[in-house]
């Protein structure tokens, strides 16, 4: 797999990049990454140097939650740690944009996964800036403060913030499921002919749709500032669900091996007493 052709490496415009890639027997195949991905995380962990955040953005029905399900149904449980960052609570809120993320990061040895991320912050409230006024930032005093500098400056101390964590031994990968919107209609329909999917359905979120464009310029903006070589953007074709998976588990694959994670071995001490220790439980 090419994943150089999904990495935002320049300038883009997210209208001239395809939102479908149909992928022979992508189930399939994705079976045989998980595994792998699977023996590598749990060699990461015993060397505990490195950890994997994975930053998972998209338009609502672009496929987070099944993608999440199935790349990393092989992990070890233990291994893996899921956040699905909601509206911000009110403790939340008493603290810096970005301090609810910070605290949810990987520990070393294990991967983490966003589910909607840290860039929520530079997405919907860009799209409804009076969320923002809950923040009680002192410097707001209007929509007026709520502009574009505004936005912009927080992409930087997002930048930061993950060129910090990248120097502390996390490797930050981000990808964009990037859906059409006539697959989106597609997936609102059958939430709500299928009665089993009713409960995924939302009034709101035909009111967001009624956005779209809004949010298609949020986000093309956003993988244009926000993706640098050691937090790289990565682009999803979303529209074909098994597809999506398997390009996304490929590049992530292909990402963590750059690392030649090595198991520990035995200090020369324990080593030289390996036999006397076989000895020892063999003639319990």
């Amino acid at each position: 797999m090419n994943i150089e052709k999904y990495k935002v490496s320049k300038a883009i415009e997210l209208n001239n990049i395809p939102t479908l890639e149909k992928i022979e027997d992508a189930a399939k195949k994705l079976k045989k990454i998980s595994k792998q991905l699977s023996n590598i995380q749990d060699t990461m962990y015993a060397e505990g140097k490195y950890s994997v955040l994975i930053c998972l953005q998209g338009m609502d029905t672009s496929g987070k939650d099944s993608l999440i399900r199935e790349v990393f149904k092989q992990f070890n449980a233990r291994g893996v740690e899921v956040h699905s960052f909601k509206v911000p609570t009110e403790l939340e809120l008493k603290h810096d944009f970005l301090w609810r993320h910070y605290i949810a990061l990987p520990a070393k040895g294990k991967v983490g996964v966003f589910n909607r991320t840290h860039y929520e912050n530079v997405l919907v409230t860009r799209v409804h800036p009076n969320y923002i006024f809950a923040e009680n930032i002192p410097e707001i005093k209007s929509l007026d403060d709520i502009n574009d500098a505004f936005y912009h400056d927080r992409m930087e101390r997002i930048n930061a913030f993950e060129k910090h964590i990248v120097t502390n031994g996390t490797i930050v990968l981000k990808f964009f499921l990037h859906l059409s919107k006539q697959e989106q209609k597609k997936r609102l329909l059958r939430r709500l002919n299928i009665p089993a999917k009713n409960w995924k359905f939302s009034p709101g979120d035909l009111k967001e749709r009624k956005l779209w464009d809004d949010y298609q310029f949020c986000y093309q903006d956003m993988l244009n500032r926000t993706s640098k070589k050691e937090a790289p953007w990565y682009i999803i074709p979303a529209d074909d669900k098994p597809s999506a998976r398997y390009i996304l588990a490929g590049i992530l694959l292909q990402e963590i091996k750059k690392y030649n994670f090595k198991e520990p071995v035995l200090s020369p001490e324990i080593q030289t007493q390996v036999e006397e220790f076989k000895a020892q439980l063999n003639n319990e």
